[in-house]
């Protein structure tokens, strides 16, 4: 008998975060270790007189590629591959990897020529997204490794997964429209501001929003969700910034990054662990050296870190910034085959907007009162 909770987490995603249609063709990616998602999201969109799609990938897939592929087979880019990104509706992918550390002794260099090759699939998909005709979902499933590296048992992990996606309630979709509301203050107070200033341990960063559109991340893309983003404009990001939590990207972690940006550009990038990985992958291609992302975390219900970025970017409090591809919606321009967030706890930080203090402590001043 199904989980009651996996059969809402596969509604919502069909239903609330990509709105599938008849005739739609959606892609569903997972491992197989999601097996009950991924077949209860399939006959979900069968139910809508949608097409599925079906990529599953067995447990070691990513570390056979990455160990024994050349170069040749590393910068491969597949006719399937170019023809689903020109025609799919839409994509579910289900993050259920059973070995998060897979990567870890893995030539960090490898990862990157795999990832620049794949800009020009990200690109096309930007591209059809913007025009109305693609959309996208990140949805977690329950694994042993999540549940390890966030430090709990599986079945409190489960708890905590179906919480944060408000699948544990009747009415999920009621709640993300409640989320919905809630964001949308945080969206209209930075609409319209031109700089915005970090400052805090370690930080000093300025940097220029103007003419950005900031986006509220109610559920429609990411599952569990809760933050408002936007793209800075590419040059105008001076000075440094410290992170206070890990890093991780295809299962390797970096602690204690610092970022000093120069004319928009990271100019030096340290990390306490990590920081040959880091450097490689900001050397993916020009544009990793960018930001193409800003934000703020705002689900409070979310408090502690569980080392997948699907969770830890939303918990409140903090803000995160990505090196690398900026979401072409927003008005950003930046591109690149990374997009690596990295996020701030801001309990002792501030931020100005066009010089005014707007943010103190990891809350919305406004917020506060």
């Amino acid at each position: 008998m199904e989980d009651v909770r996996i059969e809402r987490l596969a509604r919502l995603l069909v239903e609330y975060s990509l709105g599938i249609k008849g005739g739609d063709q959606v892609l569903l990616r997972a491992t197989t270790l999601a097996q009950p998602l991924i077949r209860t999201c399939y006959l979900e969109v069968l139910k809508r007189g949608a097409h599925p799609l079906v990529r599953l990938s067995f447990e070691g897939q990513n570390y056979l590629f990455y160990r024994y592929a050349r170069e040749e087979q590393l910068s491969f880019v597949s006719e399937i591959d170019r023809g689903t990104a020109r025609t799919v509706n839409g994509l579910i992918a289900i993050l259920s990897e059973p070995n998060t550390k897979e990567l870890t002794n893995v030539d960090p260099s490898k990862v990157a020529i795999a990832r620049a090759a794949q800009r020009e699939i990200r690109d096309t998909l930007d591209e059809r997204e913007l025009k109305g005709e693609f959309a996208w979902v990140l949805a977690p499933y329950p694994t042993q490794a999540f549940a390890q590296d966030a430090e709990m048992s599986l079945l409190e992990y489960e708890e905590f997964l179906f919480a944060a996606c408000g699948v544990d309630q009747e009415d999920p979709v009621a709640y993300w429209k409640e989320v919905s509301t809630r964001q949308e203050w945080v969206r209209e107070r930075l609409h319209g501001v031109r700089e915005l200033r970090y400052m805090g341990p370690d930080t000093d960063l300025t940097l220029s929003v103007e003419g950005r559109k900031w986006i509220n991340c109610d559920g429609k893309r990411n599952m569990p969700d809760g933050e408002v983003f936007t793209s800075p404009v590419g040059a105008s990001v001076e000075g440094f910034i410290y992170f206070d939590y890990p890093a991780c990207y295809s299962g390797v972690e970096v602690q204690g990054v610092r970022l000093t940006f120069r004319e928009g550009r990271i100019v030096e990038a340290r990390a306490d662990k990590g920081e040959d990985f880091l450097n490689k992958l900001l050397d993916t291609d020009e544009g990793a050296r960018y930001l193409g992302e800003v934000a703020f975390g705002l689900n409070h219900n979310i408090k502690r870190f569980t080392k997948n970025i699907l969770f830890d970017e939303k918990i409140g409090g903090t803000i995160h910034m990505a090196a690398g591809a900026a979401y072409p919606e927003t008005g950003g321009t930046n591109r690149s085959g990374l997009h690596w967030d990295f996020i701030k706890g801001m309990d002792l930080g501030e931020v100005y907007a066009d010089g005014e203090l707007i943010y103190k402590g990891g809350r919305f001043l406004e917020e506060r009162r």
